[in-house]
């Protein structure tokens, strides 16, 4: 009895706490993503090409974090450490395969500003000379990195904070104009930091409100004290990264291997500068000492959390928005999907983890990730290889960067941020799809280059949404409906009778970037119900319905769902009567629909649009310019649909 009683007890015990084993295992997978895709990764397929792009990636990583960490007001060795352990954190809780996380100029840009209110150069005679134990740097040195380190922790601690509220669900504020504009801004921000050592002038920090403007005046003021060499060698140091990129993108098709022009030029102006002696001929400003190898760990100084708050919170969100930005955009370009909330939890981690290693803040960047793209990257696999080499620099080559001028660092630089500042060309976009966009964009990039990168993020939210509770009223309706259908259908006479189902679609509110998701949330809901409701019907009915299904998903089909209905082309008719007015957002979601549908064989027909859509969807997307995809009424799409469907039959009995 005993015997049977414990085998009972543990039959209910096991049947208790398997669902919570469960539960624990799919919350671990939702939490760390390395455990989704490090299990399937195909080594045959992918381990070359990332292991190309983590080289690659690496000579960026270095680059950028000598640079970066200059631009931090903090030693460049900070940099290297800033460009190794956000991106191991990042590999593995993030979900963007393609985001490359380390420094970043504008998070850096932020966290300057508190270096230099606490720990100001002034100050540099008042702190001990003497070296501390750690890699031989000064008090003043240390003293500046932990300011920094203090500023990643709890910008890192702000970070996870949204991600236990649950604060990702609400990142549909952070419009393509608003990002773009903000990003542009703090480009411009950042390529106006580097001036000094492309000129090679010494300037005095200069920030605040407006410090944009007293930069330039400064040096218009000094403009006698531009070192020759230092212009010459920028200017030489810029055209050859600029022709070189330009070709390697011209001809990335015919090579494997793009050419490292950064690598080659790190190389080759560390070696002239040592076989010269610009230092000391030209006094030329060089790298300086790097010491080798990694300190242990040791906590941020908590004494100064509350004198950085306003840094902090800046970290927080600029290096949240743009990081997310180019996490979407990956997942969109390679048909995956990226959970805000989780972005949130992987990017606070990369910030407080790191800080105990002396890291500077973090986020991800452009041009690391198009480097990626470029080189074809196809995980994280590719960080985590770059990492490997930025471990060999900090051990081993570190101390050969002594001599590399400044102002080849600060071309390299400059010339990484093309990516952003060519977002200029977003203002033609804007302008002929919704002006009202096109006024915040300008309007956001001034905030920004007038104030600073968070103070313009946040103007332009605030801007959007007053624009927006501005325009709702003129609306027909106030509040977000639920989509209409109706049910059409056309008979057709081939080999017997076979119903074809036509979809028609009636949107009856504004599609703005407040309810596009909402919008495809209710189409693909409209749908799968109607496919619910009619599991008992005949094969090609069930067909329909899958292929109007998997046409309208975020691009997560597999190859079986994907496949188009064999017997007859679906249909769909969205009626924009109900559409008042719209924006860059919600046309970009028509034609992304519109696009999906085309490439699963779905039909699409738009009727009762007005001329600004028309011309709006016309100008954004690639549309079908052998089909009518505009109609002035739903009977008349019918009726376009009935006469394809009557050519087809006839196209079909003629060759019979």
């Amino acid at each position: 009895m005993t015997g049977a009683k414990r085998e009972k007890k543990s039959v209910l015990w096991s049947k208790m706490h398997a669902p919570r084993c469960e539960d624990l295992k799919q919350w671990c997978r939702r939490r760390l993503p390395i455990l989704e895709w490090a299990p399937h990764y195909n080594l045959k397929e992918n381990l070359l090409p990332d292991t190309v792009s983590g080289i690659m990636l690496a000579v960026q990583q270095v680059t950028q974090g000598l640079a970066f960490a200059i631009l931090s007001s903090v030693h460049p060795v900070f940099g290297l450490y800033g460009s190794l352990f956000p991106a191991i954190i990042y590999a593995i809780f993030g979900m963007g395969r393609h985001v490359a996380t380390g420094t970043f100029a504008l998070t850096s840009l932020i966290s300057a500003n508190a270096v230099e209110r606490l720990v100001p150069l002034s100050s540099q005679n008042l702190t001990t000379q003497s070296n501390t134990s750690v890699l031989g740097l000064s008090d003043f040195e240390m003293q500046r990195i932990g300011v920094a380190a203090a500023v990643s922790f709890l910008g890192g601690v702000i970070q996870v904070a949204m991600f236990v509220l649950q604060i990702g669900s609400a990142t549909f504020l952070l419009t393509e104009p608003v990002i773009s504009a903000m990003t542009t801004g703090a480009a411009t921000h950042v390529v106006t930091s580097q001036v000094k050592y492309l000129l090679g002038m010494k300037m005095p920090y200069i920030s605040g409100p407006l410090g944009f403007f007293y930069i330039y005046a400064y040096v218009f003021e000094n403009i006698k004290s531009v070192q020759l060499e230092a212009l010459l060698l920028s200017l030489l140091s810029i055209v050859v990264l600029v022709l070189v990129k330009e070709l390697n993108e011209q001809f990335k098709r015919k090579i494997k291997v793009v050419l490292p022009v950064d690598l080659v030029l790190i190389i080759a102006a560390s070696f002239a500068c040592y076989c010269t002696n610009m230092e000391n001929t030209y006094g030329l400003e060089v790298v300086g000492h790097i010491p080798k190898g990694i300190p242990p760990p040791r906590a941020p100084p908590m004494n100064v959390l509350s004198a950085v708050i306003t840094e902090a919170f800046g970290v927080a969100l600029v290096g949240y928005v743009a990081s997310l930005a180019l996490a979407q955009g990956s997942a969109k370009k390679f048909k995956y999907s990226v959970d805000d909330n989780q972005e949130f939890l992987a990017h606070g981690l990369s910030n407080v983890i790191p800080s105990f290693f002396f890291c500077i803040p973090s986020a991800a960047a452009m041009g690391r990730t198009a480097g990626l793209y470029s080189t074809k990257a196809k995980t994280q696999v590719a960080c985590l290889i770059s990492c490997i080499f930025v471990l060999i620099v900090i051990y081993a080559i570190g101390p050969l960067l002594y001599w590399l001028p400044m102002c080849v660092l600060a071309s390299i630089i400059v010339v990484g941020l093309k990516g952003m500042l060519i977002q200029f060309r977003d203002l033609k976009k804007y302008w002929n799809v919704d002006k009202i966009d096109w006024g915040i964009w300008v309007s956001t990039y001034i905030f920004t280059i007038c104030f600073a990168a968070n103070v313009g993020l946040l103007f332009g939210v605030v801007c959007t949404i007053a624009i927006v509770i501005g325009r709702f009223p003129r609306a027909k309706t106030l509040h977000i409906k639920n989509v209409k259908e109706i049910e059409f259908k056309v008979k057709t006479e081939m080999d017997g009778e076979t119903l074809q189902q036509v979809k028609i679609i009636s949107i009856n509110n504004p599609l703005v970037f407040l309810n596009v998701k909402k919008f495809h949330t209710d189409l693909i809901n409209v749908i799968q119900k109607e496919n619910a409701s009619n599991q008992l019907q005949d094969d090609i009915s069930k067909c329909e319905q899958n292929t109007l299904l998997n046409s309208l998903s975020n691009g997560n089909c597999n190859e079986e769902a994907s496949q188009p209905c064999p017997n007859g082309k679906c249909s769909l008719i969205l009626d924009c009567s109900g559409l008042t007015f719209f924006d860059y957002s919600g046309v970009s979601m028509l034609v992304e629909v519109y696009m999906d549908c085309k490439s699963q064989s779905v039909d699409v027909s738009l009727a009762h649009c007005t001329a600004s859509l028309i011309k709006a969807m016309k100008y954004r997307g690639n549309l079908d310019s052998e089909k009518p995809v505009f109609f002035e009424s739903i009977s008349a799409a019918i009726s376009n649909i009935h006469s394809n469907k009557n050519r087809g039959k006839l196209s079909d009995h003629s060759e019979v």
